[in-house]
């Protein structure tokens, strides 16, 4: 005779425990403005003077308090326009001349000459040696220099074997060449004026010292093109400004612009680590909402796409979520980053700097869930989540093979943190939404419920399954060897009610039903047949 004792054990799924999981978090990256955010702002100061009807003088006020207009005190700026190069071509499409560091003067045809650092040029029918520096100055056409004209003289120099070309230009003419580069032409007049004083003002104040240059032609100082470059209303509007220069305590002022604020300009302490200046402060910048830059993204990552920009500033294991703390311009002033194994802090500027952002006026979303993996048919799953987005956030749903639905909002914390239960009826995904994105979708797997109601002389089992289904598969298995082994099968019926013959030997027990359609295999409770 046989007696079958019952554990008392909760029904389970098969495919291992019901512990929480979670999706990977998605992060959103979206921000404001383009460029360091310090002194004027380019779209702004256009949207003043055709908005508004603002003068330049006004314009600089505004974007650096405190100051006054000046005088310029120099009149001339040498301009490395090449560098550290084998050999430089230098013409003219008219006659021209060169001038050695002997003073001794040639004239040249029009046409090109190819120089490298022996100095050497064909003049009055022979070739000649020049001793260096040589000086080139222009006839009735403008000195070019690998095809690019420009105005003023051009000096070569010699160092090591390569040669050097210097443009020394009147201030207002190397400006021709620089504002059209740095604001469109066609833009308001009054913000061309302020556009030719602050690039006036900054070419004067970061000049180089005790060398032979002063300035660079490019973003280490401003992108300056030649002639070339040349419009005739950026001309009108430096003429109309000339000498101009912006002041603060008897100097020439540090005249940092850039191109959109994001609404509001940036304190130079904030962006960079400097002292504060007085007139490098953060104003408002209501015009900025004209530039397409005024706000950027959405740009979507996931947590390894993240991990793998930032590189040496992920902390350890998986990045799960990311915290800005911002200044007093709204710049981002650092980043906290929490990662499975350990938490990182950097500056907002280096956040900015490896995932090449516009600027450091940026937000970090976050959309993650996690919770219940797997339940057991009428059983709840527990949900919470991060939904640290702008707006509103909320849950979605798609039961296996359907669409997504909104099933209902999420109610955050002041830290974006939320918490929900649902009761899924079958395998259901899960997101949390905004805006700006859909998280990425968290798995809950539904288990039927098996129940086993009845053993009859230890030959039959009766029990039910639910949801009722109809043709679902039911086994009876058997542990042996620390295997399950299926001793017996049968099918359920319209109500969900199996029966199975089966012949029970000593041992432990379980009944296991699999419906597909979205559905895990569930477990009944085990039960051990003990020989007497």
């Amino acid at each position: 005779m046989r007696r079958l004792l019952f554990h008392a054990v909760v029904a389970v799924a098969l495919a291992g425990p019901t512990a929480a999981a979670a999706a990977p978090p998605l992060f959103i990256v979206e921000g404001r403005g383009w460029g360091h955010g310090i002194g004027l702002a380019q779209y702004g100061a256009y949207g003043y003077a055709r908005e508004e009807g603002r003068s330049y003088a006004w314009i600089l006020e505004h974007y650096y308090p405190g100051t006054t207009l000046g005088r310029a005190p120099v009149a001339a700026v040498r301009v490395l326009l090449a560098d550290d190069r084998r050999s430089l071509t230098v013409g003219s499409d008219a006659p021209f001349s060169v001038t050695d560091a002997e003073g001794r003067r040639f004239e040249l045809p029009r046409g090109s000459i190819e120089l490298d650092s022996s100095l050497r040029v064909r003049a009055r029918g022979e070739l000649r040696r020049l001793a260096g520096p040589v000086e080139f100055t222009r006839g009735a056409s403008y000195l070019e220099l690998g095809g690019r004209p420009y105005r003023g003289k051009l000096v070569v120099r010699t160092s090591g074997g390569t040669v050097a070309a210097i443009n020394h230009v009147g201030l207002e003419e190397y400006l021709y060449g620089v504002v059209p580069d740095e604001m469109p032409p066609t833009w308001a007049m009054e913000a061309l004026k302020a556009q030719a004083v602050a690039a006036r003002s900054y070419a004067v104040v970061s000049r180089r010292t005790g060398g032979v240059f002063d300035v660079f032609p490019d973003t280490r100082s401003q992108v300056y093109g030649g002639v070339a470059s040349e419009e005739a209303r950026t001309n009108a509007a430096i003429d109309a400004t000339a000498g101009d220069v912006v002041m603060h305590g008897g100097r020439v002022a540090h005249t940092f612009f850039h191109s959109t604020s994001g609404g509001r300009t940036a304190a130079i302490e904030d962006v960079w680590n400097a002292a504060p200046v007085p007139y490098l402060v953060s104003v408002p910048d209501p015009h900025d909402r004209i530039s397409p830059h005024h706000r950027w993204g959405p740009l979507r990552f996931t947590g390894s796409e993240l991990a793998r920009r930032l590189g040496s500033l992920t902390p350890r294991g998986s990045l799960l979520d990311l915290v800005v703390s911002r200044n007093r311009s709204q710049r981002a002033e650092s980043v906290t980053a929490r990662g499975s194994r350990g938490t990182t802090r950097f500056a907002g500027t280096s956040f900015q700097s490896r995932l090449d952002l516009r600027s450091s006026w940026f937000s970090v979303g976050v959309l993650s869930l996690t919770g219940s993996v797997r339940v057991t048919f009428g059983e709840r799953a527990s949900l919470r989540g991060i939904a640290r987005v702008p707006g509103a956030a909320w849950l979605e749903r798609r039961v296996w093979n359907g669409s997504w639905e909104r099933v209902g909002r999420a109610a955050r914390t002041d830290a974006g943190t939320f918490r929900a239960v649902a009761r899924p009826t079958a395998t259901t995904w899960y997101r949390v939404a905004s805006r700006s994105g859909a998280g990425l979708a968290h798995r809950v797997a539904v288990a039927p419920l098996v129940r086993l109601t009845e053993v009859r002389r230890g030959q039959t089992l009766v029990g039910f399954v639910r949801p009722a289904t109809a043709g679902a598969r039911v086994s009876v298995q058997r542990l042996s060897g620390g295997r399950w082994t299926t001793v017996a099968r049968s099918q359920t019926d319209a109500s969900g009610r199996f029966r199975v013959g089966v012949g029970l030997e000593p041992g432990t027990y379980r009944a296991v039903a699999t419906l597909g359609r979205g559905y895990a295999p569930g477990a009944s409770t085990l039960f051990d047949v003990v020989a007497r």
